[in-house]
């Protein structure tokens, strides 16, 4: 057996205080921006934005300031102004500077910790704005209080000099402008509609305060201000639907100190669409606020169908699922200490919270429908059907997963399983066709690539119920291909495939059994792309050959880029044999009289000019594919399945309000709004073909 070595350590280089390295100032959030802001991409950049937007909308929801303006400056910095009482100026006696070089410089200083300055705030650490300065290149704040302007300017987190009075001021307010660093950003480009969106949300939470963006750039400009608060927010989200009860209910009641306020109102869809906040805070996955709102909700609906003999002796009570059908809401609190769960504030904490916005609700709920007994009856009716198709899917799906299991497979017949099953490194593709099926069971890496061909478009789920779904041959194959169940069953934890890669033609029908799928994903198994399995596949538009060599296009830029280089490469050669003697007719690059297309494949029609142009570049053959079924096996794999090579678009959701909005608009059965939205973007399509 051969000695095993071991390699001795120098204890003298120990340990000790020598390797502890503090961090001084802002130097912190300079080191690492992410653990501050998320990350250093677009969305890190815009929650500079965020930070210095949310310290004016807490003077306005103290009730000091009425309005807030960004503006988006020609030379890439971002100013928001308001008209609230201003950031002191005084010194503070704990750091010897000023009020406002202290907010600007020093971590973990605001006047949001119960000192006085503000009963309710998002902000609940005091870095915001510090943030803000650590992370730009340049600062300038300016603050009018007591008749005076006030004036300092930062570089890089550090003062250029001491607070100045620059001037004379009338009213009170504050004006931030800021220049993101670009060695600490990816982007420092920032988003006209993105900001809007925000304000746009501010303005809706924060009823009778003026949000306006202006644009220096493209001149371009906007305001919002809404009397009705969140009660205009619920009308916005479901502008193209149909309502069941209008206007949408409303209540505004303060308990314990806790500002309670909510909206909601019913449509036709089968989808429920709740918006939780928190001292303006959106909290995506809820907390105790949406606990007490639910049971609430649910328990006042059932006794007041009960009493009102809306429900038969012998039915169930409805359940919390089916009087949320088709519900909008909106649910914001304020709150003096709110506690969230997680960095990014996704879930609010409070316990008492639970307790009192159930009982608003239930007080107020309880009169709106005594006193709208027709309204009353219509969500009844609609939580009844929902009720009923809940039995008829829960039997479907029942027979569904009996069935698979009484013919002894759990896999459907088409699926082309891999021989991997680790999900972690396992994808399927799910393939339009089966020709193309074929071609991709053929070029496949089976141990760790799936494939379920599709005949024919799936049903379009956003207007059918479970049931009907689980009718469908195609979307039950590809429930049962991923193994995570559906409805009250799905458990993400199960998916057997943490890739699922849509791949479809590159025309019109593969755009719209995209687009069915998205909406199947999106509506019934949102956290397969929320958590970023769901992937699109770009074969291909071109292939161009030039002598043994084949290209690949992806888009019709690329395609003119390829014949561009090689048009300036061939005439480089070119120079180059010219300059030479002689030359040896077998240093060209050979292939340059290959065929014209590859056996069995069309070419584009093309014009002389055209002709000459590929000539020119030495391309013996172009290729327009208009289906996958087009390519050979071999094709196929290297061009859209090589893990090496492949391009793929992965599937996220940045806004759900404007995601929801197109899915309802794409897919939905209002006819008038996919007329307007073909209208308006007719002209920014492509290569069509019908």
């Amino acid at each position: 057996m051969a000695e095993k070595k071991t390699e001795k350590v120098d204890k003298s280089q120990s340990y000790d205080a020598g390797q502890i390295q503090v961090l001084e100032g802002l130097d912190p959030v300079r080191k690492r921006p992410g653990m501050y802001i998320g990350g250093t991409g677009v969305e890190g950049l815009h929650h500079l934005v965020w930070e210095v937007i949310d310290n004016s909308i807490d003077e306005a929801m103290a009730g000091y300031a009425t309005g807030v303006e960004v503006n988006m400056h020609t030379d890439g910095s971002v100013s928001v102004i308001d008209d609230g009482r201003g950031i002191p100026v005084d010194k503070v006696a704990s750091t010897g500077k000023s009020a406002l070089e202290t907010v600007l410089t020093v971590l973990h200083a605001g006047g949001k910790f119960g000192g006085g300055g503000y009963k309710v705030s998002g902000g609940l650490h005091g870095v915001g704005i510090s943030i803000v300065n650590a992370l730009s290149t340049k600062v300038i704040a300016e603050v009018k209080r007591d008749g005076k302007l006030y004036r300092q300017t930062f570089n890089t987190g550090v003062p250029e000099g001491d607070i100045q009075v620059v001037g004379k001021a009338e009213g009170t307010g504050t004006s931030i402008r800021f220049y993101p660093d670009a060695t600490i950003f990816e982007t420092i480009e920032f988003s006209y509609n993105t900001i809007l969106e925000r304000l746009r949300h501010e303005a809706y939470l924060t009823k009778g305060v003026h949000t306006k963006l202006n644009d220096e750039r493209t001149d371009k400009r906007y305001s919002f201000y809404f009397e009705g608060g969140i009660q205009s927010y619920v009308k916005h989200l479901n502008k193209n639907r149909e309502v069941i009860n209008t206007p949408p209910f409303y209540i505004e009641k303060e308990v314990k100190g806790c500002v309670v306020e909510l909206s909601l109102q019913y449509t036709d869809s089968y989808n429920e669409n709740i918006k939780t906040f928190a001292n303006h805070i959106h909290n995506p996955e809820g907390g105790t606020h949406l606990t007490g709102f639910k049971t609430a909700l649910t328990r006042v609906i059932n006794e007041y169908a009960r009493k009102n003999s809306l429900l038969k002796e012998n039915e169930d009570n409805l359940t919390g699922e089916d009087v949320r059908e088709g519900l909008t809401a909106v649910i914001s609190v304020k709150l003096q200490d709110p506690q969230f769960e997680g960095q990014t504030k996704g879930k609010l904490g409070n316990p008492e919270v639970r307790g009192y916005v159930e009982t608003v609700l239930a007080e107020w709920l309880s009169y709106y429908m005594e006193e709208n007994p027709a309204e009353a009856k219509k969500i009844i009716g609609k939580a009844s059907l929902s009720a009923r198709a809940r039995m008829a899917a829960r039997a479907a799906r029942d027979t569904v997963i009996r069935k698979g299991a009484l013919d002894g497979m759990t896999l459907p017949g088409k699926l082309a399983d891999c021989r991997s099953k680790k999900a972690a490194e396992s994808e399927i593709y799910i393939v339009e066709g089966d020709s193309a099926g074929g071609s991709a069971i053929g070029g496949r890496d089976s141990q760790f690539q799936a494939i379920l061909p599709l005949r024919g478009k799936i049903l379009n789920v956003e207007r059918a119920r479970l049931d009907r779904m689980l009718g469908n041959n195609e979307i039950k194959n590809i429930i049962i291909a991923l193994g995570t169940g559906i409805a009250e069953q799905f458990e993400v934890a199960k998916l057997r495939y943490h890739r699922i890669i849509i791949m479809t033609d590159a025309d019109v029908d593969g755009a719209h059994i995209r687009t069915l799928l998205l909406t199947f994903f999106y509506r019934h198994m949102p956290e397969v792309i929320t958590n970023g399995h769901v992937y699109i596949a770009q074969p291909p538009l071109y292939q161009l050959n030039a002598g043994k060599k084949k290209y690949y296009a992806y888009s019709d830029v690329e395609r003119d880029q390829i014949i561009d280089r090689l048009t300036e490469e061939k005439k480089a050669r070119g120079k180059a044999k010219t300059d030479a003697d002689e030359v040896d007719e077998a240093e060209v690059p050979q292939g340059e009289e290959a065929p014209a297309a590859v056996a069995g494949e069309e070419e584009p029609m093309l014009d002389e000019g055209e002709k000459s142009r590929l000539k020119a570049a030495g391309i013996s053959g172009l290729q327009r594919y208009k289906g996958l079924g087009e390519m050979n096996a071999e094709q196929l794999w290297e061009t859209t399945m090589d893990p090496a090579e492949r391009v793929m678009l992965k599937v996220n959701v940045e806004d759900v309000e404007k995601a929801d909005a197109i899915f309802n608009k794409l897919m939905g059965e209002e006819v008038s709004l996919r007329k307007n939205f073909i209208q308006t973007h007719a002209t920014a399509v492509e290569n069509l073909d019908i």
